[in-house]
């Protein structure tokens, strides 16, 4: 009999790639197969995510319920990001831990396992070449990392802590990926990378060809059964007119665009080195919308970042309303450890950063209503990828609006046209158009 792997990832979709490239080497070399029963396991993984506070709290108190639940024998691992930047510290505040694997180091997942209470968390390992094994959880849909880590230094942020320097993984091995996994039957990728955009900085050898983010997508754009490509997170400051005119009329780029705008001030941006201005941010968005009149256009917003004024949050309201994104992602500011705001004084007052996030996620829900409202009976192309337990089949239009219809299985795969019936804040309903 297989032994049985249980895995839970926490955070970003590069977080779901490492789980799946770990996957692929337990499975591969150590003969693992998942289950999604804690009680069989015979190794339980949790890939964490320290962006923010909660989920590294969340984590020791998973890691409380795995040790409580697990079967005698069963090991327990700790990987990703709160990993890398905790270390040994998370054996010695849970002792039934068997080893800890930093974000940086996905690949010696099998070294590890056979090494009680290992510690491997070197955030300047260089996996960019590694060749893992394959292993995807939707034969629909390839996740590609394009490049790791992150030479970014946000004052809020902890990644380049956690994944090291930016490396580039080279051009010839994504292709290659991204053809193998259409010729099992994908039809899109998502390309991943901390900033996609600034793709081609540097490989972990001279030897490879200089490529940037723009040409790379010229040349997977010419593998023949690819039908879309996909990717985040872009950098508003990496957004050139090369760029922005490539992913407008190259007809397999996806209209979907993610770009993390943080603060709406430029005041505040220049605290958190975002290295563009607010008036660049709408710059961008302006000529997007001009090559590409569909996009849909989403972002990452912190409020109540140190020293945020009324007048700052204001700013950001105001790119709010001039942008009327297709969906934001929320939080309050949560000083992290290793970062340069983790020291700054002019801390926000709670009341009132619990105040901001209230009105702007206010204002985010009357900006979605009025133009999910404008979707009614407008008909799209929806590639189908997920079979729901409700009777319902749904997936994707190009500008990344989730659409389900009744169906079945069969519709898997396909593309179809759909004519919107019904109107929801996160989903679209419709109905097949012969």
């Amino acid at each position: 009999m297989s032994k049985k792997l249980f895995i839970e990832t926490l955070g970003c979709a590069m977080n779901s790639r490492d789980s799946e490239h770990m996957i692929a080497q337990l499975r591969e070399k150590e003969g693992y197969e998942t289950t999604t029963e804690l009680k069989e396991a015979d190794l339980i993984l949790i890939n964490t995510c320290s962006v923010r506070e909660k989920p590294v709290a969340k984590l020791f108190s998973e890691l409380g319920v795995f040790n409580k639940r697990k079967k005698e024998g069963a090991k327990i691992g700790v990987c990703g990001c709160t990993a890398s930047h905790l270390g040994e510290e998370i054996i010695k505040r849970a002792p039934y831990v068997n080893f800890v694997l930093g974000a940086r180091n996905v690949s010696k997942i099998g070294e590890v396992l056979h090494k009680n209470k290992a510690v491997e968390v070197d955030i300047n390992y260089d996996e960019s070449e590694f060749a893992f094994d394959d292993f995807r959880t939707s034969p629909y849909k390839a996740y590609i990392n394009i490049s790791i880590g992150c030479d970014k230094s946000c004052t809020f942020c902890i990644v380049p802590k956690t994944r090291g320097d930016e490396i580039s993984i080279p051009d010839e091995l994504i292709i290659g990926e991204a053809k193998k996994a259409v010729d099992k039957g994908a039809k899109e990728v998502f390309l991943l990378g901390q900033n996609v955009n600034n793709y081609g900085r540097r490989f972990s050898s001279s030897e490879h060809e200089k490529v940037n983010f723009t040409e790379l997508l010229r040349r997977l754009s010419k593998i023949e059964g690819l039908e879309r490509i996909r990717f985040t997170s872009p950098h508003p400051f990496h957004m050139d007119d090369e760029f922005i005119e490539e992913f407008a009329s190259n007809p397999k780029i996806c209209k979907s665009m993610h770009m993390p705008l943080q603060s709406g001030s430029t005041k505040v941006l220049q605290e958190m080195k975002r290295g563009y201005s607010k008036e660049w941010f709408l710059n961008r968005v302006e000529k997007l919308r001009a090559e590409a009149p569909g996009v849909s256009i989403s972002t990452d917003i912190i409020v109540a970042f140190p020293g945020e004024s009324d007048e700052d949050f204001e700013d950001t309201l105001d790119v709010m309303r001039k942008v009327e994104f297709d969906q934001i992602f929320s939080f309050k500011y949560s000083p992290r450890p290793e970062t340069e705001a983790e020291h700054f004084t002019n801390i926000v007052d709670p009341e009132v950063a619990s105040d901001r996030l209230s009105y702007l996620q206010a204002l985010n829900t009357e900006i979605l209503d009025k133009k999910n409202a404008e979707q009614m009976g407008k008909t799209f192309t929806v590639y189908f990828e997920d079979l729901n337990a409700d009777g319902f089949v749904s997936g994707r239009t190009d500008n990344n609006f989730v659409v389900k219809v009744k169906g079945s299985e069969e519709l898997l795969g396909q593309f179809r046209d759909v004519k919107i019936t019904k109107i929801g804040r996160t989903i679209l309903t419709g109905e097949l158009l012969v």
